[in-house]
């Protein structure tokens, strides 16, 4: 926050108790509780209701993280300091353009990324009040359980898709409260980035929680990893449960220390993990809570028609994970056509040595992952054929000096959506920023916030985005003086 523009406290009411946030510019509440601590008896089980506060409760700091471990993506994103607490995760941040609270304005719940492993709605990266003045929309983010404490599947003892229902819980304290803050609970638009992404498509999708849902942005989502399949799901908990030594006594599961989960999902992290590999050891399961099916099986079955959608990708999505990794920067053909065999690539690789003719082994692999991850030409052109109005970016801002070749990385584009560039003081995949890159986060936030509210990525001082139909229709996103920009 910055404390040279004036402060004052605003206070609303809400179904849950009174709660005090600070204007400077645009309103913010920060730390709002949705849901109970997920503690004792609580762990491992569904969210329940918070029981709400009698005072005036202070809205001004984040809360607490979920428990995490360290996200694998540290050394290109920047660091963290630990801030997380199993009491008081369930929470989320409100940011208004101003404390005009009779508006009806239109909603983004933003859910970030992280492989279902880490990350934080509370966060600086994740500010909303550049974003919620630029687009004269309510911006909320939210917390969810991550790893573990979110996505172990033990079903027959409450752990089904916890952080994904954590997410619908979100929602629907949104839809009952949001007036409140000047929102529009019939025009909610549910977005993320990554994992966040792929959760926002699957509450569009629920039965339980789509009715909810108007819009839907997906930033670089995993849309080519289908949910979980449940024997796998079983196979990773059976041996988490061994690593714990608690294989015949599940109940302890809610009695060790938060810290020992995490180690013993850390060790799961390191035991699974493969030169090219992306997904995490655990996460959306399908068939599970508020998962029943991928976006192939929602398409076919027409539950997301009448959703507006904008979706896109980086660049360079798998050079996040990969452009360090010294089994794939040394990968000879051989080994790039191995890596890729484990992910059913191999036969991409020859198509796209004629693609790129003077990328090297470890640049196909790498295009070749990213590709294979995100799945956004796949999805784009499912939605189009279904009759989706569809629109599609592609972020191509990289950062000036590169030597580890990140290109527009995996995460690149946050910053420029909620035009928090002093927040990544040491991103090595992002670079300095210069005035280019001010007017390119006005650009691309602009229209994501034109999305929200109108269904559209149109508007005053926003170029033309026509809705996607072919690949002539992605919008491209670079900052000018690029020297492919145009």
């Amino acid at each position: 926050m910055d404390n040279s523009i004036e402060q004052r406290h605003v206070v609303v009411g809400t179904g849950s108790g009174k709660l005090r946030g600070v204007a400077t510019g645009s309103v913010a509440f920060r730390g709002v509780p949705y849901a109970r601590s997920p503690i004792g008896e609580l762990r491992f089980a569904a969210p329940q209701p918070h029981p709400g506060w009698t005072r005036i409760r202070d809205a001004i700091d984040a809360g607490p993280a979920a428990p995490q471990w360290p996200s694998r993506l540290e050394a290109v994103m920047g660091t963290r300091l630990p801030d997380w607490s199993e009491h008081g995760c369930l929470n989320l941040n409100i940011w208004t353009p101003d404390d005009d609270f009779g508006a009806a304005r239109p909603v983004l719940l933003w859910f970030h990324g992280g492989g279902f492993t880490s990350g934080s709605g509370g966060w600086n990266w994740y500010d909303g009040g550049r974003l919620a003045a630029l687009g004269g929309i309510v911006v909320v983010t939210a917390n969810y359980r991550l790893g573990p404490l979110g996505y172990l599947y033990l079903p027959e003892f409450g752990a089904d898709n916890l952080g994904t229902q954590d997410q619908a819980a979100a929602l629907r304290w949104v839809v009952d409260n949001i007036a409140a803050f000047g929102g529009d609970p019939g025009s909610i638009t549910v977005g993320g980035q990554s994992a966040g992404a792929f959760s926002a498509l699957a509450l569009a999708a629920d039965p339980g929680t789509g009715g909810m849902v108007r819009r839907v942005i997906g930033q670089s989502g995993p849309w080519g990893m289908p949910p979980q399949d449940p024997g796998e799901a079983a196979g990773v908990a059976a041996k988490y449960l061994e690593i714990l030594g608690i294989s015949s006594d599940r109940q302890r599961l809610r009695e060790l220390p938060v810290a020992r989960l995490l180690a013993a999902y850390a060790r799961i992290l390191a035991d699974s993990a493969r030169p090219g590999g992306i997904a995490p050891p655990m996460y959306p399961v399908r068939g599970g809570a508020g998962q029943a099916v991928g976006w192939p099986e929602a398409l076919a079955s027409g539950v997301l028609a009448d959703k507006d959608v904008l979706i896109g990708s980086t660049a360079n999505e798998a050079s996040s994970f990969l452009a360090l990794n010294p089994i794939i920067q040394t990968a000879d053909r051989d080994t790039a056509v191995r890596l890729l065999a484990e992910q059913g690539g191999a036969a991409r690789y020859d198509e796209y040595v004629d693609r790129y003719p003077a990328a090297g082994p470890a640049e196909l692999l790498t295009a070749i992952v990213g590709d294979l991850l995100c799945g956004t030409t796949d999805l784009a052109n499912g939605l189009v054929a279904q009759g989706n109005q569809t629109y599609v970016y592609r972020f191509m801002r990289g950062p000036a000096v590169d030597p580890y070749g990140f290109g527009a990385a995996h995460c690149a584009e946050l910053p420029f959506l909620f035009g928090t560039f002093e927040s990544y003081p040491n991103a090595p995949m992002l670079g300095t920023f210069s005035p280019a890159d001010r007017i390119l986060a006005a650009e691309f936030g602009g229209a994501l916030a034109a999305f929200v509210a109108t269904g559209t990525p149109n508007g005053p001082a926003l170029a033309p985005w026509r809705p996607y139909a072919t690949d002539e229709a992605i919008r491209y996103f670079r900052s000018a003086g690029d020297p492919d920009a145009g």
